[in-house]
């Protein structure tokens, strides 16, 4: 199979939709040998935080000198982008590779398995070719019921923090939201929650006693940082008296950091050799998409995935602290099941425009909806119904009026809006 008839083969497995449950999967992984239980493996779930704190755990884990796999979604760039070793995407000829020894599997199955259950699948099977010594995967959505949750004994499971999103899968209330990411928590494992909601961590707690797993929180009691540490270069702070930085804008990242740190410190207990040095190298190193990202300088260009109310509050106060009363200009697409009124709530008095783009996804919200709730709010919003075009104008404006462009919401539409700032 090669790579072409590997993208066809998931377009197949897309039309399935998607299905909770554990079923599929754990047969699929059955007929395949179960690689999964032949792996080291950090479990991340968590509303915002994942793909970050993965991405600065793995370069930490890297410069100890582990060989780590890597596994988040969505994909930001393309599918293969989705897996990583030491943090560097797989080749197109290694996606199809294992597709293909998937695929005749998946199809002898009565009950053929998701999209993502195949992805999923597929990224254990990596992982054991390639002789990882640990690796670190994320949950799709929830946890109890994700295509991941079929580790049975992880090093260390990890939720980042617990908001609200995907209420009509998840719940309306943080309670409910948590309990299914508790469902990540197994017997006797450690677990770590780097979130703040005491509701969640009622519910967090309770699963972690009935599970016998030793529950961890972070510890701000090594860590210095000032009030001025975050510019648009990265962070700098201190733990223990050592001075790091991270590269990663967002004030949020420092939140990340701390998480990181504090996992570390549990991993050491769990007998992995991570020096304070690889610590230090690992987050000066780390690079991650679509996170306050700077995608151009000249005019300065800055891409954020934030499509939840947390996500959001969290770029808000980025946009404050980076540029100060100064206003930006907005490019927003967004998912027709988020509450997309907040950018203007939240948002409104940092921004002097902002233009409405819909990303190339079936649930993604009409451009003109969007800018009609926008503008009913007191954001000045222009729609587009070409992508490409809104990317333009949006362009042209930062680039006559000498503002910022930040790019919110999904990050379903990275490759498509960096593809069209390229061709310009």
């Amino acid at each position: 199979m090669n790579y072409t008839d590997a993208l066809s083969y998931m377009k197949k497995a897309a039309e399935r939709g998607s299905v909770l449950g554990l079923s599929r999967i754990t047969e699929l992984l059955r007929l395949m040998g179960d690689p999964q239980e032949r792996v080291r493996t950090v479990h991340i779930s968590g509303t915002n935080g994942k793909g970050s704190f993965g991405a600065m755990l793995t370069s930490v884990l890297k410069n100890a000198g582990y060989r780590v796999g890597g596994f988040s979604s969505p994909a930001i760039t393309k599918v293969t982008d989705s897996f990583r070793i030491n943090g560097v995407e797989i080749s197109e000829e290694d996606f199809a590779d294992i597709i293909g020894d998937i695929a005749p599997i998946c199809e002898s199955m009565d009950e053929k398995s998701t999209e993502f259950e195949v992805l999923t699948a597929a990224a254990f099977e990596l992982f054991e070719r390639r002789g990882c010594d640990i690796a670190i995967v994320e949950c799709g959505m929830g946890g109890d019921l994700d295509s991941t949750n079929v580790i049975k004994a992880p090093v260390l499971s990890v939720i980042t923090n617990v908001q609200k999103d995907h209420s009509a899968f998840l719940g309306n209330t943080v309670a409910e939201i948590a309990s299914h990411k508790a469902g990540i928590i197994k017997k006797g494992r450690p677990v770590y929650f780097g979130g703040n909601s005491e509701e969640a961590y009622e519910v967090i707690a309770d699963a972690a006693e009935k599970q016998g797993s030793e529950l961890f929180l972070p510890d701000y009691s090594g860590f210095e940082w000032s009030e001025d540490c975050c510019d648009i270069n990265g962070a700098d702070f201190a733990y223990k008296g050592e001075n790091l930085h991270i590269p990663l804008l967002g004030t949020y990242q420092l939140e990340n950091a701390v998480n990181v740190i504090s996992c570390v410190e549990i991993l050491r207990r769990e007998g992995f050799s991570i020096p304070c040095e690889a610590v230090k190298k690992g987050l000066a190193e780390v690079k991650w998409h679509g996170r306050f990202e700077v995608l151009s300088k000249k005019p300065l260009i800055i891409y954020d995935g934030a499509h939840n109310p947390d996500g959001i509050r969290c770029a808000a106060d980025s946009i404050s602290r980076y540029f100060g009363d100064k206003k930006v200009a907005l490019l927003i697409g967004v998912m027709a099941d988020k509450e997309y009124g907040l950018y203007a709530d939240m948002l409104g008095e940092l921004a002097e425009i902002a233009f409405a783009i819909k990303p190339a996804n079936p649930r993604s919200l009409d451009s003109q909806k969007l800018a009609d709730t926008l503008n009913a709010k007191g954001l000045h919003t222009e729609p587009f119904s070409v992508l490409a075009e809104g990317v333009k104008a949006a362009y042209s404006y930062v680039n006559e009026h000498d503002v910022p462009l930040v790019i919110l919401g999904s990050l379903y539409m990275y490759s498509e809006v960096t593809e069209a700032l390229g061709n310009l």
